[in-house]
C-alpha cells in the first residue's frame, strides 16, 4: 500500500464525497492507505501541503484569495469541487410555518463568522434585499459555542452548517426554516486542493479518478446507505444516525454534490461577487490564479 495523507479545515457531513473516498474503500482498492486530520491551530493545512505532509486538503476556493490579496505567491491549486452549493442552514428557535427571510430583522441571530460562511450569509442576506445592520448578530465563538450558546436560550436563530441544525431539530430545540445555498445558488464553495507538483504526479490522476467515483456514489446512494458507511469507518459517530442521513439527503435535494467534480467558471465569478460585496478582495482574480483543470 502507498500512503496518502489528507486533511479538512473542518470535519462534517456537508463533506461527504472526500470522507466516501475512504469510508467506501475506494483509495483502498487503488492501494493507497490513507492517513486523514483536521485543521489545528498548529497544524494548518496549507503549511502542510508545502512540506509534503498532506497530500490533498478540503478546503474552499476562496481561502486563497487572501494571499492573492496580499501580493504573494500561490502555489496551491484548487482542483477538484466538493461542493457546489453553501451548505448552511437558518434554524429557528420558535417554528414559524411561513418562513421569510424579512423575519431575521431585529432579531437576535448566532452567526457564524468563520471567514466564508460569514461572507455568503451577507450576501444572502444581500440577495434578499436585506441590511446587515438590521439584524442584531451575534458572535458567539465556534463552532462548538455557537452550538451550546443556542441550546442554551441565546438567540432567536442559528446559522449552523449540517448536522448542527437538523440535530437541534430532532432535539425540539429548533425548526429548520431555510437554506443560504438555495438563497446564493450555484458558487464555487467547498473544493479539494493541493501543490501544483504534487498534482502532475500519477498519485494526483488516481486519487481524482476515484474521488469522481466517491461522488457519483454520494449523488445516487441513498443517505441510509452512505450514513452506515461513513459510521461504520469511523465518521462522525457521535451524530444519530437518523439526523445524519436527514443532513445527507438536505444536502442531495439541495444539489450540492449535483456536478462532474470540476469547479466551473461560472460558480467561480459567483464567489469572486460574494467577496467583493464583503470587500474581502478589491480585483477579481483569474481562474487560473487559484484553480487547475486536470
Amino acid at each position: 500500500m502507498t500512503q496518502i495523507n489528507l486533511m479538512a479545515l473542518r470535519h462534517s457531513a456537508f463533506y461527504s464525497p472526500y470522507l466516501m473516498t475512504m469510508a467506501g474503500g475506494y483509495l483502498k482498492r487503488a492501494g493507497l492507505e490513507a492517513t486523514y486530520q483536521v485543521q489545528t491551530a498548529d497544524m494548518q493545512v496549507k503549511d502542510r501541503l508545502l512540506n509534503g505532509q498532506c497530500h490533498v486538503s478540503q478546503s474552499a476556493v476562496a481561502a486563497g484569495f487572501a494571499d492573492l490579496q496580499a501580493g504573494e505567491k500561490n502555489s496551491i491549486r484548487h482542483f477538484a469541487q466538493i461542493n457546489s452549493r453553501d451548505g448552511f442552514f437558518i434554524a429557528a428557535r420558535n417554528q414559524q410555518n411561513l418562513f421569510n427571510w424579512q423575519h431575521l430583522q431585529g432579531s437576535d441571530v448566532l452567526v457564524d463568522h468563520f471567514f466564508q460562511p460569514l461572507a455568503m450569509f451577507k450576501f444572502a442576506l444581500h440577495k434578499q434585499n436585506i441590511e446587515w445592520d438590521s439584524l442584531n448578530v451575534i458572535d458567539a465563538g465556534s463552532v462548538e459555542e455557537i452550538d451550546l450558546a443556542f441550546r442554551m436560550g441565546k438567540g432567536d436563530y442559528v446559522h449552523q452548517q449540517g448536522p448542527a441544525p437538523q440535530q437541534m431539530q430532532a432535539d425540539g430545540i429548533a425548526t429548520v426554516v431555510a437554506s443560504v445555498g438555495e438563497a446564493i445558488g450555484p458558487v464555487a464553495f467547498s473544493s479539494l486542493c493541493a501543490t501544483e507538483e504534487w498534482l502532475a504526479t500519477e498519485m494526483a490522476t488516481t486519487f481524482l479518478r476515484i474521488y469522481k467515483e466517491s461522488l457519483k456514489e454520494c449523488q445516487q446512494n441513498s443517505p441510509a446507505d452512505i450514513t452506515r458507511q461513513l459510521q461504520l469507518h469511523g465518521f462522525l459517530t457521535e451524530i444519530d444516525s437518523l439526523v445524519l442521513s436527514q443532513t445527507i439527503r438536505n444536502y442531495q435535494a439541495l444539489g450540492c454534490w449535483q456536478h462532474d467534480g470540476s469547479i466551473g467558471q461560472q460558480e467561480y465569478e459567483t464567489l469572486l461577487d460574494v467577496f467583493e460585496f464583503s470587500r474581502l478582495i478589491n480585483q477579481r482574480f483569474t481562474y487560473d490564479s487559484l484553480i487547475k483543470s486536470l
